[in-house]
């Protein structure tokens, strides 16, 4: 194994495990699934992050898809300043709830009525709820391998940190609740539809990430989406967008229908709150007025729509342009060649997705549109690359099965300090793993 993390972050992590659960806050931080201990950062500007010792990295990670303009924009940072300067939390009404809303809503026509709340978990969770409420049914459809967050009912063969240490749901979440999700293959229209066959008339919604970005990334098959709604509305379910990762993230607004999707409701989160905790659900006036105070649908939050995150989400939309979009998908190719000149002839086999500015890398042969075909990833060889890319000076996902994403901070100058990092990395990992060099 090569350095890793530095002297400090060791330190830090052997002080942070006496007070934190496995001294992170969540379990992908700990570096469980690449080995060694996780870096600790000091500080992020642009397109870079510094450690505690010192060391600055390209980040590839951007808070998880939440940091579309890269670490500490200005334009966000003076909207938060301003704020702050006025009170952190009021607990009651504020204009600027209503202010981002309706600019979600201007970019997203699908969402008439949006409700604000803390994280992506909350909004997936207060959807599904609508969801049953809605149709007076109690099952809810979900994709192998897909990520909803970690509600109870939604932790059933999950992606991200679930799917990466194997585990099969969770502990603490009881049968019963267990057994209210069904799960079919990611992109098998064949088993959906034979589900809707035998269950349609209990079935109340159909969960779905766009483009699933919690097993690696898999995008949609042709026609999977569509078959998806169709098949859901033919038997009078509800649609639910999962969006938190890939809205505003790929386009101004979201990204479903574009992809043939035509959902009911969708969940958001990341992109819309500046890199501050947010989260939002949203939908057709008749469905979300079934929730509180308009409807009998209790949902609350002591947080939501907090005053920072409204000014921050709010200075976030306003910055970014379709042009802004058009660089970053351009830089986003640059980026995915620098990727593949680096693996090709070295890491074999590799398949590496990219839709927009989002990343997934497989050490495995294609094709990958199941969650079965992303488990047969190398997962010793993707640690040993993350290892060598950190010594590089680049910063991925720690897991090898997690998604990658650019920032509007990468520009020329940051894109060929990654081709060069990456072939560094390549190359010392095929010479540790004895792969063939050509």
């Amino acid at each position: 194994m090569t350095g890793g993390a530095g002297p400090t972050s060791r330190r830090l992590f052997r002080r942070a495990r006496r007070a934190l659960v496995g001294g992170v806050d969540s379990p992908v931080r700990s570096f469980q699934a690449v080995g060694g201990s996780p870096v600790f950062f000091r500080s992020g500007r642009g397109a870079y992050l510094a450690d505690v010792d010192g060391r600055r990295y390209l980040d590839l990670v951007n808070s998880w898809g939440a940091d579309l303009l890269g670490h500490a924009p200005p334009a966000v940072l003076r909207a938060v300043r301003a704020v702050a300067r006025d009170g952190l939390s009021f607990g009651a009404p504020s204009p600027l709830e209503h202010e981002l809303a309706e600019r979600i809503e201007r970019a997203i026509p699908e969402i008439e009525r949006l409700r604000f709340v803390t994280s992506g978990t909350e909004a997936v969770m207060s959807a599904v709820r609508v969801a049953r409420a809605a149709t007076s049914r109690s099952k809810v459809v979900k994709f192998d391998g897909g990520y909803h967050g970690h509600s109870d009912g939604l932790l059933v063969r999950a992606g991200s940190g679930v799917l990466t240490h194997a585990q099969p749901g969770s502990a603490g979440v009881p049968e019963s609740i267990a057994a209210e999700t069904l799960v079919v293959p990611y992109n098998d229209v064949d088993a959906l539809a034979e589900l809707f066959e035998h269950r349609g008339r209990e079935i109340a919604a159909v969960v779905v990430e766009p483009i699933a970005a919690n097993m690696g990334l898999v995008p949609p098959t042709p026609g999977f989406l569509p078959s998806v709604s169709r098949l859901a509305h033919a038997n009078g379910a509800v649609v639910i967008a999962d969006e938190v990762i890939t809205g505003f993230r790929l386009r101004r607004g979201a990204v479903a229908r574009t992809l043939g999707l035509d959902a009911d409701l969708v969940a958001l989160g990341k992109v819309i709150g500046g890199g501050l905790p947010i989260g939002a659900y949203g939908g057709r006036a008749a469905l979300m007025d079934r929730v509180a105070p308009s409807g009998p649908v209790y949902q609350a939050g002591t947080l939501a729509g907090n005053p920072l995150a409204m000014a921050a989400g709010a200075a976030v939309l306003d910055a970014i342009s379709p042009t802004d979009y058009r660089r970053l998908e351009r830089t986003a190719a640059d980026v995915e060649r620098a990727w593949k000149e680096a693996l090709e002839g070295r890491l074999e086999p590799w398949t590496l997705h990219r839709r927009g500015s989002m990343f997934g890398l497989f050490f495995a042969a294609g094709p990958i549109v199941h969650r079965t075909d992303a488990e047969r990833t190398d997962r010793a060889r993707y640690a040993t690359f993350f290892h060598h890319a950190l010594d590089a000076g680049v910063y991925l996902p720690p897991s090898p099965l997690e998604t990658a994403f650019l920032s509007l901070a990468f520009g020329p100058s940051e894109v060929a300090r990654l081709a060069r990092a990456l072939g560094r990395a390549a190359a010392r990992s095929a010479l540790e793993g004895g792969c063939a060099a050509g």
